[in-house]
Parts: C-alpha cells; sequence; structure tokens
C-alpha cells in the first residue's frame, strides 16, 4: 500500500516537471486576440461587417451603408460620393462622419 502511494508521488512529480505548462488561458481568451481571430476561429462565432449610418457632408442627410460595400454609394439628397469600395471595407470620403448601427 505504501509504495502505490510512493509510486504514484513519484508519478505526479514526474508530470508536474515534464509536462510543458500552457502559456495562455485558451479557454478565456482576451478581446483583442478574439478581434484578431478569423471570424470562424472565434469562441463564439461573430462577423466582421457591419451596418453604419453616414452623414453626408453637404446636406447632412444620412445614409446607411454596408461597411465592406463593394459599389459606390452615393448621396440620396445631393448625389455626392458617400463611399468608395476597396478590397475589403469601404472607404469613406473624406468629410463623412458615420456612426456603427446597433444590432
Amino acid at each position: 500500500m505504501c509504495l502505490l502511494t510512493g509510486s504514484l508521488h513519484f508519478l505526479m512529480t514526474i508530470t508536474y516537471f515534464f509536462v510543458p505548462q500552457l502559456a495562455k488561458d485558451l479557454l478565456h481568451p482576451s478581446p483583442e486576440e478574439e478581434k484578431r481571430r478569423h471570424k470562424k476561429k472565434r469562441l463564439v462565432q461573430s462577423p466582421n461587417s457591419y451596418f453604419m449610418d453616414v452623414k453626408c457632408p453637404g446636406c447632412y442627410k444620412i445614409t446607411t451603408v454596408f461597411s465592406h460595400a463593394q459599389t459606390v454609394v452615393l448621396c440620396v439628397g445631393c448625389s455626392t460620393v458617400l463611399c468608395q469600395p476597396t478590397g475589403g471595407k469601404a472607404r469613406l470620403t473624406e468629410g463623412c462622419s458615420f456612426r456603427r448601427k446597433q444590432h
């Protein structure tokens, strides 16, 4: 009986010293780390895209625009270009202010 307890203690000691410990907690990543991850590889999947209200600098009308718009978006009131597509997110025209829409 004493021999079994001694060998168990020996195995636990060996395991503690020779099994490498993880440097970070995989179950509780930081919010910054989660944001950098691919949208499908996060703990809880969430999209990178969003809708936003863009205010025209000329006539102050508000237009809803998708963050990753693939076409040029014009103002409804004065036909000013509000944003232009790029490879990923749409680039807002200088002077336009925006607000991210809530879900």
